[in-house]
């Protein structure tokens, strides 16, 4: 009963940031609305399908009515493609609100306090992933690497920082930061461009919640620790010897922590 009510209430919100959403369609060209298109690409996270439309087309046939409709308030059922091409033009800004919502429910629900690790600390890993890539399709947003057979590969990445426990396989998403052309052709440049950028357009909020940022050795260079240090964010990151020999040979000088030993 809890989690059907935390899921109306996070549909409603849903459907309030939908209606901001700019529409770029004209003419006769409206046949779905951007609410049918948004809630449809929510909601495969719901259903665990493939395919919403098939997914709620078996349960209408079967049942006589789809949860799209009881659920999810959809008027009408958009294809994937449909949902695609309607939902491509808007800026991912629109929905970034929703992550900081979520973020409180699950803190005053008490969800949050069970991901508390060494002095009460939420552990966020920050790690990038590619969510596209083609050699054939681009855009104008697309960033670029050169393969050693001569061809241009296309994609798209984004930062992702999640909330992280040990021993726990459950994660939970924080606002994403997509990476940029400009951001730089090496991907260290890229991921650490990014994630100063979040840290400094959500670094005072998360600072007040008692977080330690973990990332990888991208992470572990001078311009981001600055940014985590200006933010009052504590921080683990990892240091490989090979790309920080100053720090090893430093280190190495500490009673007990001999090459062998460590």
């Amino acid at each position: 009963m809890f989690e059907e009510l935390a899921i109306h209430r996070l549909v409603k919100e849903l459907k309030q940031a939908f209606e901001e959403f700019p529409d770029a369609r004209a003419g006769q060209n409206t046949r779905y609305e951007l609410m049918d298109a948004g809630m449809g690409a929510f909601s495969v996270f719901i259903t665990q399908s493939r395919s919403f439309l098939l997914h709620q087309e078996d349960l209408k046939r079967r049942k006589g009515r789809s949860n799209a409709e009881s659920l999810f308030g959809m008027k009408k059922i958009p294809s994937d493609n449909q949902i695609r091409s309607m939902l491509d033009p808007v800026q991912p800004s629109y929905v970034s609100p929703l992550f900081r919502v979520i973020y409180k429910r699950l803190e005053d629900s008490g969800v949050l306090k069970g991901f508390r690790s060494h002095a009460n600390s939420l552990l966020f890993a920050m790690d990038g992933t590619e969510y596209f890539s083609s050699k054939k399709i681009q855009c104008e947003n697309c960033s670029h690497r050169e393969l050693s057979n001569g061809q241009t590969n296309y994609f798209h990445s984004v930062l992702t920082p999640v909330i992280v426990q040990a021993g726990n396989e459950h994660v939970i998403s924080l606002e994403p930061e997509f990476v940029t052309p400009q951001d730089g052709k090496e991907k260290q440049d890229c991921e650490i461009e990014a994630g100063k950028r979040w840290v400094n357009t959500h670094g005072d909020f998360y600072a007040e919640q008692n977080v330690t940022i973990l990332g990888d050795d991208l992470f572990s260079r001078q311009p981001f620790c600055e940014a985590l240090k200006n933010k009052k964010l504590h921080f683990i990151l990892v240091c490989k010897p090979d790309s920080h020999p100053h720090l090893e040979e430093s280190v190495a000088f500490f009673p007990g922590t001999a090459r062998q030993g460590r």
